[in-house]
């Protein structure tokens, strides 16, 4: 028997049904040679600080900083149930060797490789390493399974940064927490990626407008503009002294443009122009990619970092050309004679998996979902244009004379348009000496301060600067905006007090994406085996020790922006209040307090006893209870739910539940999950 392990039940499933491993079991899959199971995400991660000392469970300077000796991996509670079933099936006698065929990347491999390490797996382990989920790309990768040894770099990789985000997050997270009363979170990739919206914002803020005037003149060529800036005087005097002269040909210098098809998206552009022209969030794309990809079968892995294509893909072109049949006649017609350009296949550039392409799946478009179509569109028009031809154009760039001004204009003449949606065009050409009228105008305008920053030139900027992965950085963003650190207004991103404030209190180097992006390369100089994890980990728990002690040491003044002018029931703090996914909460700012409650009544379905008006909950000294505003009866929850008066039917029940639970995002870490739960606590 082969154990295969996946990283989710839909993905486990699916090599099932390939691998013909169709007996259904409790948690796995069982037939021709295979046991097929899955994990849940992550069914283990590090330990938290109370595990290693249980006075490390107070949140003191005396504990800190906190650095374990050697860090640990311990089962998460909500998935023990699956982590069981993956044991039993790893100690089975008949197992003859165990598969990695979780997600093809870092954290696919650390998935895995956290439980075959727990579980102490003493049979040889294989890698499945796969681009793609259709049936043909699993069987061949079945097919060519390779040793995982050779995927050992890849998780060292992985680990370290794990490693380093549990040492600096949750050191200089609970440093500043102690210090400042309040919970205040940063990280070595969030908090620099904070401080560039911070950085854009400053730029805007010091920005001063400055009108000037110019001069357009219209020409049969087009249109010119002198290039001074002009006061309305000057503007209207020089305006004058021009109107009726004529402007002379001095120079006419010809250039033939060719320009080249571009290559595939990897994800950062992918997301990028989905950003732009969807106004989709990072997050948003890379759910409805990881779907095209594992539901539906019609692209290739989505977390990549390259846009170029292997050699050995172009015997594949036309298969997957036809493949999109169904979507476009153009990919039809372009399948019988499918010649991309030399440069984009370039092994040299491809690191673990190649440009973001259809497969050989066949599209049904009627079939997907709204968003699904948007991104496939995208990836589908992209590939199909590295089968047209280069765009080719002729620009001819006129120096015309006015009297003693100066002058240029550009003509275009599209002479192929290849993989572009223009037509054919010939503009006029004049000789050297030609003369031709113009119509002079003026245009009032004005400097304009830099744009704030988006989701897209966000995503470019952690990109130039190394910080996180393709994988990761719409983790980032979309953690920065839950924190409350930065919000989104339309599609501009904004700080908020609170995270102006947590720039004020990090030390500079944290802030500076310089130290994080050396971080990054040395993880992926860890990945190519050009330096090892205790190197990078020794040079981390360095530097958590410098900026816990900075933090400690600081005398930076605190402002906590949410602090309310409520006093506490209970001690007499102040409240402050915290946006939860129920409402906003009101909590005691005193940290031995804990008193909390919602700051807005919560309207349920629960209808009053009396006269049957929908009532709210409140919080009170013996906790949650209903109140109706209308007749002012109360009635405490749990008689509610089974007394007497109990009116709550099923979808009331199932509501309340919802409103109550605490749901966790699909692709958050553990780590961040337990380090969120540990911070809600103060």
């Amino acid at each position: 028997m082969k154990l295969v392990l996946a990283e989710k039940p839909s993905v486990g499933q699916e090599l099932a049904r390939v691998l013909k491993a169709t007996q259904k079991q409790n948690g796995y899959y069982e037939g021709n040679g295979y046991l097929v199971t899955w994990s849940l995400g992550h069914l283990l991660t590090l330990k938290m600080p109370e595990q290693y000392h249980p006075e490390w469970a107070e949140w003191t300077f005396d504990t800190l900083p906190m650095i374990p000796e050697k860090l640990a991996i311990t089962p998460l509670k909500e998935t023990r149930k699956q982590l069981a079933v993956v044991k039993h099936l790893a100690k089975r006698a008949d197992i003859e060797y165990g598969i990695i065929a979780t997600d093809a990347g870092r954290e696919g491999e650390l998935v895995a490789r956290y439980i075959f390490d727990y579980l102490e797996f003493k049979r040889p382990l294989k890698r499945l390493w796969i681009s793609s989920q259709t049936d043909a790309a699993i069987r061949d990768g079945f097919a060519h399974l390779r040793p995982a040894a050779e995927f050992e770099h890849l998780y060292q990789a992985a680990l370290a940064r794990a490693e380093a985000d549990w040492l600096v997050g949750l050191n200089v997270s609970r440093a500043l927490t102690v210090k400042y009363h309040d919970s205040l979170s940063a990280g070595r990739v969030q908090t620099p990626t904070l401080a560039f919206v911070a950085a854009q914002e400053a730029k805007i803020a010091h920005f001063k407008p400055q009108t000037f005037y110019k001069l357009n003149v219209a020409t049969p060529l087009g249109t010119a503009v002198l290039a001074q800036q002009l006061t309305q005087t000057e503007a209207e005097q020089l305006r004058q002294r021009l109107t009726g002269q004529p402007l002379t040909v001095v120079k006419a210098t010809a250039k033939q443009t060719v320009e080249q098809p571009p290559l595939p998206y990897d994800l950062n552009e992918l997301q990028q122009a989905a950003n732009q022209q969807y106004d989709f969030s990072p997050k948003q794309t890379l759910n409805v990619l990881q779907r095209l990809y594992e539901r539906e079968k019609l692209v290739t892995y989505p977390r990549t970092d390259s846009r170029y294509l292997t050699h050995d893909l172009e015997a594949t072109m036309g298969a997957r050309l036809q493949a999109m049949g169904r979507y476009s006649k153009t990919a039809a017609q372009l399948s019988r004679h499918p010649q991309a350009p030399a440069y984009i296949y370039n092994d040299a550039k491809v690191g673990d998996h190649y440009g973001l392409i259809p497969t050989e799946q066949a599209v049904d478009p009627l079939r997907l979902e709204a968003d699904e179509l948007k991104i496939y569109r995208l990836i589908a028009e992209r590939f199909m244009d590295l089968f047209k031809p280069a765009y080719q154009a002729e620009v001819i760039t006129y120096t015309l004379k006015l009297d003693t001004q100066t002058l240029k204009v550009k003509t275009t003449s599209v002479q192929e348009p290849g993989f572009k949606a223009t037509t054919p065009s010939t503009a006029p050409k004049l000789a050297v000496g030609a003369t031709l009228q113009g119509q002079i105008t003026i245009k009032k305008q004005q400097t304009t301060p830099p744009a704030r920053l988006n989701e897209a030139t966000l995503l470019g900027k952690m990109d130039h600067y190394g910080l996180g992965t393709p994988a990761t950085r719409a983790d980032i963003i979309d953690k920065l905006q839950h924190a409350g650190s930065m919000s989104k207004h339309g599609r501009e991103l904004v700080m908020t007090p609170k995270g102006q404030s947590l720039l004020k209190l990090v030390n500079p180097d944290l802030v500076s994406p310089d130290l994080t992006a050396r971080w990054e390369a040395q993880l992926q100089a860890i990945e190519k085996g050009q330096t090892t994890r205790p190197v990078f980990i020794n040079e981390i728990k360095a530097e958590t020790k410098r900026l816990v002690l900075a933090i400690k040491q600081s005398t930076t003044v605190y402002q906590d922006p949410n602090l309310t002018q409520k006093k506490c029931p209970e001690c007499g703090h102040r409240l402050r209040e915290r946006p939860t996914k129920v409402g906003v909460k009101l909590q005691c700012s005193n940290p031995e307090c804990h008193y909390s409650r919602f700051r807005d009544p919560k309207v349920t379905n629960h209808r009053c006893s009396q006269c049957h008006k929908k009532m709210v909950i409140l919080s009170g000294a013996k906790g949650d209870y209903f109140k109706c505003q209308n007749c002012g009866n109360t009635e405490q929850m749990s008689a509610a739910k089974g007394g007497r008066h109990a009116r709550v039917n099923k979808r009331e029940q199932q509501q309340l539940l919802k409103q109550y639970s605490k749901a966790q995002a699909p692709e958050e870490s553990p780590l961040a999950a337990a380090l969120k739960a540990a911070m809600a606590k103060k």
